[in-house]
């Protein structure tokens, strides 16, 4: 067997930081990526847990100039319909912030679930079947605390419509949208959320219960 690392304080400390500064970015440069980047991100991302070791996560990388136009349609009539859930201040805060890098990041790609998948012959999803999204929610935080450590912000855009989405991809029908998100280098760099900083919302501690 190989020995287990022996992580330093100091490596320690510098996984905090790296967990405080992952931000969801809106603001990204259009400066592209450079060749191979995403493929090695997309690696790191397949190393994440998942249940009976069945691997669901699917990765669409949209390259299509229209297929990205029509994900940006999408977007703004789901956006435009939510605002319509507010009123007031909340609302005009909600129109003022600015949700998804659409327009901006140099790459895009939306993560599917396959719940079919024979992979992992159905180890520990009987009982809990949304255990197969749960591991593809794990390879997408993977994947983000990976390009942070780079210096490459991702957004999730989840202002959406799945069943859009799926046919603007035109994915099979197997697979679930889990989300769509944008990778690239953000314009400004902050640790704190900007729903924080705008006021939308703070963060709070974790409801804890002891049993």
């Amino acid at each position: 067997m190989v020995p287990a690392p022996d992580f330093s304080d100091e490596f320690r400390l510098g996984l905090v930081s790296l967990m405080r500064w992952r931000r969801d970015v809106r603001r990204f440069r259009s400066t592209p990526l450079p060749d191979g980047t995403l493929e090695r991100l997309l690696a790191l991302a397949a190393v994440a847990p998942s249940v009976g070791l069945s691997q669901p996560w699917r990765f669409v990388v949209v390259d299509s100039s229209e297929r990205r136009e029509a994900v940006r349609g999408t977007f703004e009539r789901c956006n435009a319909e939510a605002l319509r859930c507010f009123s007031g201040e909340r609302a005009a805060l909600y129109s003022r912030m600015k949700l998804a890098g659409l327009a901006e990041a140099p790459c895009q790609f939306a993560v599917f679930a396959d719940r079919t998948t024979a992979q992992g012959h159905g180890l520990g999803r009987l009982t809990m079947p949304a255990t197969i999204d749960y591991s593809a929610v794990m390879a997408v935080h993977t994947l983000w605390l990976a390009a942070r450590a780079e210096g490459i912000g991702m957004g999730w855009v989840s202002i959406l419509d799945p069943a859009e989405i799926a046919a603007i991809l035109d994915t099979p029908p197997e697979w679930t949208l889990i989300g769509y998100f944008c990778l690239g280098y953000p314009s400004e760099q902050d640790c704190v959320p900007t729903l924080e900083r705008e006021g939308w919302e703070q963060r709070r501690a974790p409801v804890v219960l002891r049993r």
